[in-house]
């Protein structure tokens, strides 16, 4: 059996890597990002990159961090808030942003690991989203093609996951990971405990092993992007 466990995340993204390509990272928010994999990136200076993520993490964290040293070219995104950097970058022309619905982002990142290369919707009709996309009528409704993504890279954060790579998502963090890790070419997946197998319920799987070609075991921070307390 292939193993699939490398040392570090530096190692678990060796020969993966080249300026222009794109990426397909999970999370939600700060919850469940592959942190250890953006920090590798970043030190590997790779640049010019396309990132599709539900959003680019905050300033000094997440992606926000590949934004700080210029290595991402354009983001496919749904949310872009929390990050002044970001906002920065977009509204000075130094940032390509394909704005994207939340779920229109999810069903992209799922057809193009599944295969199918565009599908129809209504999210978008009518806005700026549907500038520049074929429309077409079903039943006498309008709809518009969105294509699939598929990545170069996939790089994801599950909680658990066996020596396979069959993996658990925790709570939102499941929102994006499992479909981006569908979508790359090469899926690179950090996890906090990793497994023998049979020790995952096989019913609980929420990502076949299949998919993930590397794994790496890491330390997460975990940070908390929006703490609201009530006064003492």
């Amino acid at each position: 059996m292939m193993n699939k466990i490398f040392g570090s995340a530096t190692e678990a993204l060796d020969g993966l890597l080249f300026d222009g390509m794109t990426i397909a990272s999970g999370g939600f928010g700060l919850c469940g990002i592959p942190e250890n994999l953006i920090a590798a990136i970043r030190e590997a200076g790779v640049k010019d990159l396309t990132v599709a993520s539900n959003n680019c993490g905050v300033d000094e964290f997440g992606l926000g961090l590949l934004l700080q040293t210029r290595q991402v070219r354009k983001m496919i995104s749904s949310y872009v808030g929390e990050n002044a950097e970001f906002m920065r970058q977009f509204l000075s022309g130094e940032l390509e942003l394909e704005f994207t619905p939340q779920g229109t982002l999810a069903e992209r990142l799922r057809a193009g690991g599944a295969g199918i290369p565009g599908f129809y919707t209504k999210t978008g009709v009518g806005t700026v989203i549907a500038e520049g996309k074929e429309h077409k009528e079903f039943d006498g409704e309008t709809y518009i093609l969105e294509r699939g993504i598929v990545a170069d890279l996939s790089i994801v954060k599950a909680w658990k996951a066996d020596t396979t790579g069959n993996a658990v998502f925790r709570k939102t963090s499941r929102n994006f990971n499992p479909p981006a890790a569908t979508c790359g070419k090469v899926c690179v997946m950090e996890v906090e405990e990793i497994v023998q197998p049979g020790a995952l319920d096989p019913d609980n799987i929420h990502l076949p092993g299949i998919y993930v070609h590397r794994l790496v075991q890491g330390a997460h921070e975990k940070r908390i992007e929006q703490r609201t307390v009530r006064a003492a």
